[in-house]
Protein backbone atom coordinates (compact mmCIF):
# COMPACT_ATOMS: atom_id res chain seq x y z
CA UNK A 1 0.00 0.00 0.00
CA UNK A 2 1.19 3.49 -0.83
CA UNK A 3 -0.36 6.67 0.53
CA UNK A 4 -0.46 9.58 -1.91
CA UNK A 5 1.13 12.70 -0.43
CA UNK A 6 0.51 15.55 -2.86
CA UNK A 7 0.46 16.67 -6.48
CA UNK A 8 3.76 17.60 -8.07
CA UNK A 9 4.18 20.32 -10.74
CA UNK A 10 3.95 17.83 -13.61
CA UNK A 11 0.44 16.90 -12.48
CA UNK A 12 1.16 13.46 -11.08
CA UNK A 13 0.50 12.49 -7.46
CA UNK A 14 3.51 11.62 -5.32
CA UNK A 15 3.81 8.51 -3.18
CA UNK A 16 6.68 6.55 -1.62
CA UNK A 17 6.84 2.75 -1.57
CA UNK A 18 8.16 0.61 1.28
CA UNK A 19 11.79 0.76 0.14
CA UNK A 20 11.74 4.57 -0.12
CA UNK A 21 11.39 4.80 -3.89
CA UNK A 22 9.30 7.70 -5.18
CA UNK A 23 6.33 6.79 -7.35
CA UNK A 24 4.61 9.38 -9.53
CA UNK A 25 1.01 8.32 -10.09
CA UNK A 26 -1.67 9.14 -12.60
CA UNK A 27 -5.26 8.40 -11.59
CA UNK A 28 -4.52 9.21 -7.96
CA UNK A 29 -5.33 12.08 -5.59
CA UNK A 30 -3.65 13.27 -2.39
CA UNK A 31 -4.74 11.25 0.63
CA UNK A 32 -5.73 8.15 -1.30
CA UNK A 33 -4.25 4.70 -0.63
CA UNK A 34 -2.92 2.90 -3.72
CA UNK A 35 -3.34 -0.86 -3.49
CA UNK A 36 -2.29 -1.79 -7.03
CA UNK A 37 -0.62 0.07 -9.85
CA UNK A 38 0.81 -0.41 -13.33
CA UNK A 39 4.34 0.91 -13.85
CA UNK A 40 4.84 2.82 -17.12
CA UNK A 41 8.43 3.93 -16.49
CA UNK A 42 10.90 2.43 -14.02
CA UNK A 43 14.14 4.21 -13.13
CA UNK A 44 16.61 3.50 -10.35
CA UNK A 45 15.47 6.48 -8.24
CA UNK A 46 11.81 6.76 -9.18
CA UNK A 47 8.98 5.20 -11.15
CA UNK A 48 5.94 6.48 -13.03
CA UNK A 49 2.73 4.53 -12.72
CA UNK A 50 -1.04 4.43 -13.16
CA UNK A 51 -3.08 3.57 -10.07
CA UNK A 52 -5.42 0.66 -10.82
CA UNK A 53 -6.81 -0.14 -7.37
CA UNK A 54 -7.52 2.55 -4.78
CA UNK A 55 -8.64 2.46 -1.16
CA UNK A 56 -10.08 5.44 0.70
CA UNK A 57 -10.93 7.53 -2.39
CA UNK A 58 -10.65 11.28 -1.93
CA UNK A 59 -13.81 13.30 -1.37
CA UNK A 60 -12.62 15.43 -4.29
CA UNK A 61 -12.61 12.50 -6.73
CA UNK A 62 -15.30 12.62 -9.41
CA UNK A 63 -16.25 10.26 -12.23
CA UNK A 64 -14.38 11.15 -15.45
CA UNK A 65 -16.46 11.96 -18.53
CA UNK A 66 -14.23 10.18 -21.04
CA UNK A 67 -12.90 6.64 -21.05
CA UNK A 68 -9.74 8.04 -22.64
CA UNK A 69 -9.24 10.68 -19.91
CA UNK A 70 -5.77 9.44 -18.92
CA UNK A 71 -4.57 10.11 -22.46
CA UNK A 72 -6.04 13.59 -22.89
CA UNK A 73 -6.98 15.11 -19.53
CA UNK A 74 -5.90 13.10 -16.48
CA UNK A 75 -7.40 15.61 -14.05
CA UNK A 76 -10.95 14.76 -15.10
CA UNK A 77 -11.05 12.83 -11.82
CA UNK A 78 -10.78 16.08 -9.80
CA UNK A 79 -13.68 18.22 -8.64
CA UNK A 80 -13.27 21.43 -10.66
CA UNK A 81 -13.01 23.81 -7.69
CA UNK A 82 -10.44 21.46 -6.15
CA UNK A 83 -8.49 21.57 -9.44
CA UNK A 84 -8.35 25.37 -9.28
CA UNK A 85 -7.16 25.22 -5.68
CA UNK A 86 -4.44 22.70 -6.50
CA UNK A 87 -3.16 24.72 -9.44
CA UNK A 88 -2.86 27.78 -7.21
CA UNK A 89 -0.92 25.78 -4.63
CA UNK A 90 1.35 24.32 -7.31
CA UNK A 91 2.28 27.80 -8.56
CA UNK A 92 3.05 28.84 -4.99
CA UNK A 93 5.20 25.73 -4.47
CA UNK A 94 7.08 26.21 -7.75
CA UNK A 95 7.97 29.80 -6.86
CA UNK A 96 8.99 28.80 -3.33
CA UNK A 97 11.35 26.19 -4.81
CA UNK A 98 13.16 29.20 -6.28
CA UNK A 99 13.09 31.01 -2.92
CA UNK A 100 10.31 33.36 -4.01
CA UNK A 101 7.66 33.56 -1.33
CA UNK A 102 4.22 34.33 -2.75
CA UNK A 103 0.66 33.80 -1.64
CA UNK A 104 -1.35 31.24 -3.65
CA UNK A 105 -2.40 33.27 -6.72
CA UNK A 106 -5.93 33.68 -7.94
CA UNK A 107 -6.81 31.16 -10.66
CA UNK A 108 -9.01 32.76 -13.31
CA UNK A 109 -11.46 30.70 -15.34
CA UNK A 110 -14.56 31.28 -17.42
CA UNK A 111 -16.17 28.27 -15.75
CA UNK A 112 -16.40 26.25 -18.97
CA UNK A 113 -14.38 23.15 -18.23
CA UNK A 114 -15.43 20.96 -21.18
CA UNK A 115 -15.67 21.50 -24.96
CA UNK A 116 -13.22 24.40 -24.73
CA UNK A 117 -10.40 23.27 -27.04
CA UNK A 118 -10.43 24.79 -30.51
CA UNK A 119 -7.82 22.34 -31.81
CA UNK A 120 -7.41 18.57 -31.60
CA UNK A 121 -5.14 16.03 -33.24
CA UNK A 122 -6.30 12.42 -33.45
CA UNK A 123 -4.48 9.21 -34.26
CA UNK A 124 -6.27 6.69 -36.48
CA UNK A 125 -6.89 3.15 -35.28
CA UNK A 126 -8.17 0.22 -37.31
CA UNK A 127 -10.38 -2.10 -35.24
CA UNK A 128 -9.99 -5.59 -36.70
CA UNK A 129 -13.09 -6.93 -34.97
CA UNK A 130 -15.33 -4.13 -36.24
CA UNK A 131 -13.42 -3.79 -39.52
CA UNK A 132 -13.37 0.01 -39.49
CA UNK A 133 -11.23 3.00 -38.62
CA UNK A 134 -11.84 4.97 -35.40
CA UNK A 135 -10.34 8.20 -34.08
CA UNK A 136 -7.85 7.39 -31.36
CA UNK A 137 -5.43 8.69 -28.75
CA UNK A 138 -2.25 7.11 -27.45
CA UNK A 139 -2.45 5.40 -24.08
CA UNK A 140 -0.50 7.33 -21.46
CA UNK A 141 3.02 6.02 -21.13
CA UNK A 142 2.92 3.91 -24.30
CA UNK A 143 2.57 3.99 -28.08
CA UNK A 144 -0.57 1.87 -27.95
CA UNK A 145 -3.62 3.47 -29.55
CA UNK A 146 -7.02 3.65 -27.86
CA UNK A 147 -10.01 4.00 -30.15
CA UNK A 148 -12.65 6.49 -29.01
CA UNK A 149 -16.32 7.08 -29.69
CA UNK A 150 -16.61 10.31 -27.72
CA UNK A 151 -14.37 13.10 -26.45
CA UNK A 152 -15.38 15.98 -24.20
CA UNK A 153 -12.50 18.45 -24.36
CA UNK A 154 -12.75 19.78 -27.90
CA UNK A 155 -15.54 21.86 -29.33
CA UNK A 156 -18.31 19.57 -30.65
CA UNK A 157 -17.87 20.88 -34.20
CA UNK A 158 -14.35 19.39 -34.24
CA UNK A 159 -15.35 15.91 -33.12
CA UNK A 160 -18.30 15.90 -35.51
CA UNK A 161 -15.99 16.78 -38.42
CA UNK A 162 -13.48 14.11 -37.34
CA UNK A 163 -16.18 11.44 -37.47
CA UNK A 164 -17.30 12.65 -40.92
CA UNK A 165 -13.75 12.44 -42.31
CA UNK A 166 -13.18 9.00 -40.80
CA UNK A 167 -16.55 7.76 -42.06
CA UNK A 168 -15.44 8.84 -45.54
CA UNK A 169 -12.19 6.87 -45.15
CA UNK A 170 -14.18 3.80 -44.10
CA UNK A 171 -16.56 4.16 -47.04
CA UNK A 172 -13.60 4.32 -49.41
CA UNK A 173 -11.89 1.32 -47.79
CA UNK A 174 -8.82 3.34 -46.83
CA UNK A 175 -6.15 2.00 -44.47
CA UNK A 176 -5.46 3.75 -41.17
CA UNK A 177 -1.73 3.07 -41.41
CA UNK A 178 -1.56 5.33 -44.45
CA UNK A 179 -2.06 8.37 -42.20
CA UNK A 180 0.00 9.96 -39.46
CA UNK A 181 -2.89 11.81 -37.83
CA UNK A 182 -5.99 13.93 -38.30
CA UNK A 183 -5.67 17.58 -37.23
CA UNK A 184 -8.71 19.83 -36.97
CA UNK A 185 -9.29 23.32 -35.68
CA UNK A 186 -12.33 25.57 -35.47
CA UNK A 187 -12.94 29.23 -34.77
CA UNK A 188 -15.43 30.72 -32.36
CA UNK A 189 -18.09 30.70 -35.10
CA UNK A 190 -17.76 26.92 -35.36
CA UNK A 191 -16.06 26.90 -38.78
CA UNK A 192 -13.69 23.92 -39.03
CA UNK A 193 -10.46 23.65 -41.02
CA UNK A 194 -7.68 21.08 -41.15
CA UNK A 195 -7.44 17.50 -42.34
CA UNK A 196 -5.34 14.39 -42.64
CA UNK A 197 -1.56 14.17 -42.41
CA UNK A 198 -0.41 11.41 -44.73
CA UNK A 199 2.71 9.41 -43.83
CA UNK A 200 5.90 10.32 -45.73
CA UNK A 201 4.20 13.29 -47.40
CA UNK A 202 4.58 17.05 -46.78
CA UNK A 203 1.94 18.49 -44.47
CA UNK A 204 -0.88 19.98 -46.54
CA UNK A 205 -1.73 23.67 -46.44
CA UNK A 206 -5.16 24.16 -44.87
CA UNK A 207 -7.52 27.08 -45.22
CA UNK A 208 -6.84 29.82 -42.68
CA UNK A 209 -9.32 30.60 -39.95
CA UNK A 210 -10.23 33.98 -38.50
CA UNK A 211 -11.21 34.89 -34.95
CA UNK A 212 -11.89 38.06 -33.01
CA UNK A 213 -9.91 38.66 -29.84
CA UNK A 214 -10.87 41.71 -27.78
CA UNK A 215 -12.73 43.04 -30.81
CA UNK A 216 -9.80 42.65 -33.23
CA UNK A 217 -9.70 40.11 -36.06
CA UNK A 218 -6.82 37.67 -36.48
CA UNK A 219 -5.96 35.20 -39.22
CA UNK A 220 -4.12 31.96 -38.43
CA UNK A 221 -3.28 28.60 -39.91
CA UNK A 222 -4.97 25.52 -38.37
CA UNK A 223 -1.62 23.73 -38.11
CA UNK A 224 0.24 26.76 -36.74
CA UNK A 225 0.41 28.15 -33.21
CA UNK A 226 -2.71 29.83 -31.89
CA UNK A 227 -4.28 29.76 -28.45
CA UNK A 228 -6.42 26.72 -27.64
CA UNK A 229 -8.93 28.36 -25.26
CA UNK A 230 -9.80 31.81 -26.61
CA UNK A 231 -12.36 32.94 -23.98
CA UNK A 232 -9.85 32.46 -21.13
CA UNK A 233 -7.06 33.88 -23.30
CA UNK A 234 -9.12 37.05 -23.69
CA UNK A 235 -9.35 37.24 -19.89
CA UNK A 236 -5.54 37.05 -19.69
CA UNK A 237 -5.16 39.73 -22.36
CA UNK A 238 -7.55 42.04 -20.52
CA UNK A 239 -5.38 41.64 -17.43
CA UNK A 240 -2.20 42.32 -19.42
CA UNK A 241 -3.72 45.45 -20.95
CA UNK A 242 -4.21 46.95 -17.48
CA UNK A 243 -0.44 46.94 -17.01
CA UNK A 244 0.58 48.71 -20.24
CA UNK A 245 1.88 51.98 -18.78
CA UNK A 246 4.27 53.28 -21.46
CA UNK A 247 3.93 54.55 -25.02
CA UNK A 248 6.65 52.16 -26.19
CA UNK A 249 5.87 48.44 -26.05
CA UNK A 250 8.08 45.52 -27.06
CA UNK A 251 6.41 42.12 -27.61
CA UNK A 252 8.96 39.28 -27.69
CA UNK A 253 8.16 35.71 -28.81
CA UNK A 254 5.17 37.39 -30.46
CA UNK A 255 3.77 34.47 -32.46
CA UNK A 256 1.00 35.71 -34.76
CA UNK A 257 0.74 38.90 -32.72
CA UNK A 258 -2.34 38.30 -30.60
CA UNK A 259 -0.86 39.72 -27.39
CA UNK A 260 0.84 42.88 -28.62
CA UNK A 261 -1.80 43.78 -31.21
CA UNK A 262 -4.63 43.21 -28.73
CA UNK A 263 -3.23 45.20 -25.83
CA UNK A 264 -0.95 47.83 -27.40
CA UNK A 265 -2.23 48.46 -30.92
CA UNK A 266 -2.27 52.22 -30.32
CA UNK A 267 1.29 52.33 -28.92
CA UNK A 268 4.69 52.41 -30.58
CA UNK A 269 4.74 48.65 -30.84
CA UNK A 270 7.56 46.29 -31.85
CA UNK A 271 6.81 42.59 -32.29
CA UNK A 272 9.54 39.95 -32.69
CA UNK A 273 8.95 36.37 -33.86
CA UNK A 274 11.44 33.76 -35.07
CA UNK A 275 9.15 31.25 -36.81
CA UNK A 276 8.73 32.18 -40.50
CA UNK A 277 5.21 30.83 -40.78
CA UNK A 278 4.03 32.62 -37.63
CA UNK A 279 5.81 35.79 -38.77
CA UNK A 280 3.92 35.68 -42.05
CA UNK A 281 0.62 35.46 -40.16
CA UNK A 282 1.81 38.24 -37.83
CA UNK A 283 2.38 40.60 -40.77
CA UNK A 284 -1.07 39.76 -42.16
CA UNK A 285 -2.62 40.49 -38.78
CA UNK A 286 -0.96 43.89 -38.64
CA UNK A 287 -2.59 44.61 -42.00
CA UNK A 288 -5.99 43.38 -40.80
CA UNK A 289 -5.67 45.64 -37.79
CA UNK A 290 -4.84 48.64 -39.97
CA UNK A 291 -7.70 47.98 -42.36
CA UNK A 292 -10.19 47.68 -39.52
CA UNK A 293 -8.85 50.83 -37.88
CA UNK A 294 -8.55 53.02 -40.96
CA UNK A 295 -11.07 51.52 -43.39
CA UNK A 296 -8.52 51.02 -46.15
CA UNK A 297 -5.48 49.00 -47.06
CA UNK A 298 -3.31 52.05 -47.66
CA UNK A 299 -0.41 50.67 -45.62
CA UNK A 300 -1.12 47.01 -46.20
CA UNK A 301 1.95 46.39 -48.35
CA UNK A 302 4.53 47.32 -45.71
CA UNK A 303 8.13 47.68 -46.85
CA UNK A 304 10.42 44.83 -45.82
CA UNK A 305 13.98 45.53 -44.72
CA UNK A 306 16.38 42.59 -44.73
CA UNK A 307 19.80 42.00 -43.29
CA UNK A 308 21.23 38.47 -43.22
CA UNK A 309 18.51 36.32 -41.64
CA UNK A 310 16.56 39.29 -40.23
CA UNK A 311 13.49 40.77 -41.88
CA UNK A 312 11.68 43.90 -40.70
CA UNK A 313 8.32 45.21 -41.85
CA UNK A 314 7.01 48.57 -40.65
CA UNK A 315 3.37 49.63 -40.89
CA UNK A 316 2.75 53.01 -39.28
CA UNK A 317 3.41 52.76 -35.55
CA UNK A 318 4.00 48.98 -35.68
CA UNK A 319 7.32 47.31 -36.43
CA UNK A 320 7.55 43.53 -36.92
CA UNK A 321 10.80 41.61 -37.11
CA UNK A 322 11.63 38.03 -38.03
CA UNK A 323 14.40 37.15 -35.57
CA UNK A 324 15.21 35.37 -32.34
CA UNK A 325 14.14 37.49 -29.39
CA UNK A 326 17.59 37.19 -27.83
CA UNK A 327 19.16 38.47 -31.07
CA UNK A 328 17.37 41.86 -31.10
CA UNK A 329 18.34 43.14 -27.67
CA UNK A 330 18.86 46.65 -29.06
CA UNK A 331 15.09 47.07 -29.02
CA UNK A 332 14.98 47.03 -25.21
CA UNK A 333 14.71 50.56 -23.78
CA UNK A 334 14.26 52.03 -20.29
CA UNK A 335 10.92 53.78 -20.87
CA UNK A 336 9.22 50.69 -22.17
CA UNK A 337 6.84 47.86 -21.31
CA UNK A 338 8.28 44.49 -22.38
CA UNK A 339 5.90 41.59 -22.97
CA UNK A 340 7.41 38.09 -22.84
CA UNK A 341 5.59 34.87 -23.77
CA UNK A 342 8.41 32.38 -24.36
CA UNK A 343 8.27 28.65 -25.12
CA UNK A 344 8.36 26.14 -22.25
CA UNK A 345 12.15 26.45 -21.98
CA UNK A 346 11.76 30.05 -20.79
CA UNK A 347 13.91 33.05 -21.70
CA UNK A 348 17.43 32.97 -23.06
CA UNK A 349 20.00 34.15 -20.49
CA UNK A 350 21.17 36.91 -22.85
CA UNK A 351 17.69 38.39 -22.79
CA UNK A 352 17.45 38.25 -18.98
CA UNK A 353 20.86 39.90 -18.64
CA UNK A 354 19.87 42.68 -21.05
CA UNK A 355 16.64 43.36 -19.18
CA UNK A 356 18.63 43.74 -15.97
CA UNK A 357 21.08 46.05 -17.70
CA UNK A 358 18.56 48.36 -19.43
CA UNK A 359 15.78 48.08 -16.81
CA UNK A 360 12.62 48.71 -18.83
CA UNK A 361 9.86 50.19 -16.69
CA UNK A 362 7.71 47.07 -16.64
CA UNK A 363 8.01 43.40 -17.67
CA UNK A 364 4.86 41.38 -18.34
CA UNK A 365 5.74 37.67 -18.39
CA UNK A 366 3.15 35.12 -19.54
CA UNK A 367 4.26 31.51 -19.34
CA UNK A 368 2.96 28.01 -20.02
CA UNK A 369 5.66 26.65 -17.70
CA UNK A 370 5.73 28.25 -14.22
CA UNK A 371 8.94 26.36 -13.37
CA UNK A 372 11.07 28.13 -15.99
CA UNK A 373 9.16 31.36 -15.36
CA UNK A 374 10.04 31.22 -11.66
CA UNK A 375 13.68 30.52 -12.57
CA UNK A 376 13.76 33.65 -14.76
CA UNK A 377 11.81 35.80 -12.30
CA UNK A 378 14.23 34.85 -9.52
CA UNK A 379 17.05 36.46 -11.53
CA UNK A 380 15.00 39.51 -12.48
CA UNK A 381 14.17 40.16 -8.82
CA UNK A 382 17.72 41.50 -8.51
CA UNK A 383 16.30 44.76 -9.94
CA UNK A 384 12.52 44.22 -10.03
CA UNK A 385 9.65 43.47 -7.67
CA UNK A 386 6.60 41.32 -8.29
CA UNK A 387 3.63 43.58 -8.85
CA UNK A 388 1.11 40.84 -9.54
CA UNK A 389 0.78 37.12 -10.19
CA UNK A 390 -2.35 35.57 -11.66
CA UNK A 391 -2.93 32.06 -12.96
CA UNK A 392 -5.28 31.27 -15.85
CA UNK A 393 -6.93 27.91 -16.38
CA UNK A 394 -6.39 27.62 -20.13
CA UNK A 395 -6.56 23.81 -19.98
CA UNK A 396 -9.25 22.55 -17.56
CA UNK A 397 -8.99 18.93 -16.39
CA UNK A 398 -5.30 18.84 -17.25
CA UNK A 399 -2.36 19.77 -14.99
CA UNK A 400 -1.19 22.45 -17.45
CA UNK A 401 -0.90 25.94 -15.99
CA UNK A 402 -0.67 29.35 -17.67
CA UNK A 403 0.84 31.91 -15.33
CA UNK A 404 1.10 35.70 -15.58
CA UNK A 405 3.74 37.57 -13.59
CA UNK A 406 4.02 41.37 -13.77
CA UNK A 407 7.33 42.92 -12.68
CA UNK A 408 7.97 46.58 -11.88
CA UNK A 409 11.06 48.53 -10.83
Amino acid sequence: MIKVEKFIPGGQALGTNSDGKKIFFWNALPGEIILEYEITKNKSSYAEAIATSISSPSKYRVEPKDECFLSTSPWQILDYNYELEQKSLLVQEIFREHNINIEPPEVITDGKDYQYRNKMEYALYYDLEKAKIFPAFHARGSHRKISITNSSLERPEIFKKALEIIDDLNNKGEEARKYQSLLLRCNQNGEVSGGLYENHQPHPVFNNLKDEILGKEYSYSPNGFFQINLPVYEMALSEIKKHIVTENVLDLYAGVGTIGLSVARDKNLTLVEVDKSAFGELCKNVVIEDISEHGSARISAGRPWRRADRTRVRNGNILTELAKSEEVLEYIEPDQTVIIDPPRAGCDKKLIDKLLEIKPKKIIYLSCNPATQARDVKILLEKYRIEEIKTFNFFPHTPHIENLTVLSL
